[in-house]
């Protein structure tokens, strides 16, 4: 398989896939959202900060939760994601809560095709199990360079490297840290709902610190957070264990590793 031909169409259809299952899950628990509950952590919260009036681009948002919530908070939002079926449910979603969202069905290296370069942002934004899916990390900081306005903010909020270096029950490490290439997989089920009946081929790329860092910065974008955290807010890893409210550890890797980081740069 020529992973550089097909990854696009192949991942498009597994989100796709996927989502039908994510918005009945309790994972997400849309029902709750409906309610008025924010999907927001406090490490991306924190690190926005006010975001009421600020135009936000948020990049590969799934299903629009993450986009909805900041759109609650007062912020203008777009949101971009490649499956067709969740940015309809967004859509959807963006609907039935009388919101102002805006929602594009693109590829981030695609988006220049499907938003123009004027409308830049305040805010760009992306979180949580999003860079592995794309090869490229200097294209896509061209991206976030392209749509940023002067002064603006980048935050990324993601998942550590060093977690995708273990097999999927944490017993070894399976997977380099740096960018060796795509990583070819079987997907069943869905860190959303494990017993969901879903098998389907993935592909994906690891990508160190240093490969993100250096990507904005090749950019002209000026680095002015990084943090590590030893806990990640969601229950999506096997052998998690909870450590506190909204934390959870990896069993066998206990408080010992970092599992998700957070970097925010500005653009001159």
């Amino acid at each position: 398989m020529d992973a550089t031909n097909t990854y696009l169409e192949l991942n498009r259809a597994l989100w796709n896939a996927r989502t039908e299952h994510h918005l009945t899950s309790e994972f997400y628990n849309v029902e709750g959202f409906r309610a008025g509950k924010s999907s927001l952590n406090s490490i991306e919260l924190e690190l926005l900060g006010k975001v009421a009036g600020k135009r936000v681009l948020h990049l590969q948002c799934h299903f629009g939760q993450d986009s909805l919530s900041l759109a609650r908070l007062g912020a203008q939002v777009t949101g971009v994601d490649l499956s067709d079926e969740a940015i309809a449910a967004a859509r959807r979603l963006n609907t039935e809560l009388g919101l102002t969202a805006e929602f594009v069905r693109s590829d981030v290296y695609e988006l220049p095709q499907h938003l123009p370069a004027e409308q830049q942002f305040d805010v760009v934004f992306t979180s949580y199990g999003v860079i592995g899916w794309l090869p490229d990390l200097g294209r896509w900081a061209e991206v976030v360079a392209r749509y940023l306005k002067p002064g603006g903010q980048f935050l990324l909020v993601e998942f550590h490297p060093v977690v995708w270096m273990f097999n999927n029950d944490f017993t070894h490490v399976q997977y380099s840290y740096f960018n060796a290439g795509a990583i070819e997989e079987t997907e069943t089920g869905t860190y959303a709902d494990r017993e969901a009946p879903l098998v389907h081929q993935s592909i994906t790329w690891n990508h160190s610190l240093s490969e993100v860092i250096g990507s904005l910065l090749g950019k002209g974008l000026q680095l002015t957070h990084f943090s590590e955290y030893d806990y990640s807010p969601y229950d999506c890893f096997a052998h998690t264990v909870p450590a506190g409210e909204g934390r959870y550890h990896i069993g066998p890797l206990g408080d010992k590793a970092p599992l998700v980081y957070a970097v925010a740069a500005t653009k001159p």
